[in-house]
């Protein structure tokens, strides 16, 4: 056990790492030294940094948790907390049937960890963080929580109301990154298109992206999590107009069946959807759409499973993840419909979904052989350099190889290359003499 030392696990999304690197840089400030998501943890505090969105989730939350108590039943481990969306929305539960674990905090009050241990009190700047990402790209948390509320999801229980950070308080972070190093932005949040609408009733995120945009330093700047009824679509203007604005929505669509789409509680019907994929690829030439699809909703029928095949097969989505419907406690499906779709047809029904998917996959990287491409390398590893274009954001999405005995290439760099051959979902190149940097 390493005394003044932190181990933190970060479980789930990329917003629950924003608030893992600000505890961190919370910790550092006070005179500690961390390890995020070590291996082989052994500090003499840990933090665990719960997920609570779907079964999966939870289920890799809790024994995390239990892995950690067997660690301080061991003596291995001095102290045992626990912060994020899990104990967020079952804390009273976690506690009772818990009780190693020294304190549970929620999804916001996190900070307050730092004083409860008697060490300081916590840093005011709220954006002040300790990058675990490579340190050429970070995740830029824009707000919290969510107003829209469909039936399968537990977010708007857990985070509350949508909740905009205030726009020179995200303008300030990007330029404090960019000073670090930091070249590519992912911009998150639960609803990405709903920013500044608690503020004053109208969507702002065209006006914040171009603000980020104009900043010095800022190479790319890529788009995850919108929402496709409502779209702001003066933010696509921004996208085709700004160079380092990558061309890239991540927007989640679950299905196309009028049917699902009024029972999911979406607000959009098939005809409106097929229409916001055709306006975002005539407004941006190019443009690579990620989207996330659901298979298994209750009352899903093998006809709404046909048109939501159709519709992957007609739109052929440059990137796109499927789950299978997973029934969350305190949500309107929960509380209104049964759910009804026996596990083995989501499964198959997932199976086929993502098989297809695979297909689409392995077609549209080859059309990319013979083109040349502006990449950022992440990592070398083994007998490649890893690397991503503006259309693929990283640990989710297909990656550029280049073999490292070509030529040596320096981690956070952008190169131009020449796309040689593909997989179903990865491309291999070699490098254009010229770095794109240059």
């Amino acid at each position: 056990m390493k005394h003044n030392h932190v181990d933190i696990i970060t479980l789930g999304c990329s917003k629950n790492l924003v608030d893992s690197e600000i505890l961190i840089k919370q910790f550092e400030t006070n005179g500690y030294s961390c390890t995020h998501d070590s291996k082989t943890p052994r500090g003499e505090i840990a933090v665990i940094n719960t997920c609570g969105f779907i079964g999966d989730a939870k289920e890799e939350s809790i024994n995390t948790i239990l892995e950690f108590i067997e660690r301080k039943k061991e003596g291995k481990l001095g102290k045992l907390f626990v912060m994020g969306c899990l104990s967020q929305r079952y804390r009273e539960e976690l506690e009772t049937e818990l009780p190693e674990v020294d304190k549970f905090y929620g999804k916001f009050n996190y900070k307050q960890l730092i004083s409860d241990l008697g060490i300081a009190q916590t840093p005011q700047e709220t954006s002040s963080r300790s990058i675990t990402t490579p340190r050429h790209y970070a995740y830029l948390k824009i707000s919290e929580g969510c107003d829209r509320h469909c039936a399968y999801c537990a977010i708007p229980i857990i985070t509350g109301k949508h909740k905009s950070r205030p726009k020179q308080e995200i303008i300030a972070e990007v330029e404090t990154l960019v000073s670090q190093g930091v070249k590519e932005f992912q911009v998150i949040a639960q609803e990405l298109t709903y920013y500044g609408k608690d503020i004053d009733g109208k969507s702002h995120i065209a006006e914040l992206i171009s603000d980020i945009a104009d900043i010095k330093g800022v190479e790319w700047i890529r788009l995850h999590y919108a929402y496709p009824a409502q779209f702001p679509y003066e933010l696509l203007d921004v996208m085709r107009e700004k160079k380092n604005v990558c061309k890239y929505l991540d927007v989640a669509l679950q299905h196309i069946s009028d049917h699902m789409l009024t029972a999911m509680q979406r607000h959009i019907t098939k005809e409106e959807t097929y229409r916001f994929i055709e306006r975002v690829r005539e407004a941006v030439p190019g443009i690579t759409l990620r989207t996330t699809l659901m298979v298994g909703f209750p009352g899903e029928t093998d006809e709404d499973f046909r048109e939501l095949m159709d519709f992957t097969r007609r739109v052929r989505f440059e990137r796109m993840g499927a789950f299978a419907y997973s029934e969350e406690e305190g949500t309107y499906g929960e509380i209104h419909y049964t759910d009804d779709i026996p596990p083995a047809t989501k499964d198959s029904r997932l199976s086929e979904l993502m098989s297809l998917q695979q297909s689409i996959s392995a077609e549209l990287e080859g059309e990319r052989v013979g083109s040349v491409m502006r990449v950022i390398i992440d990592r070398k590893e083994g007998d490649y350099y890893i690397g991503r274009t503006e259309y693929s954001s990283p640990e989710v999405d297909p990656e550029v190889l280049i073999r490292a005995d070509e030529r040596t290439l320096r981690v956070g760099n952008f190169y131009d290359v020449l796309i040689t051959d593909s997989e179903e979902f990865d491309l291999y190149a070699t490098t254009i003499l010229q770095t794109a940097d240059a």
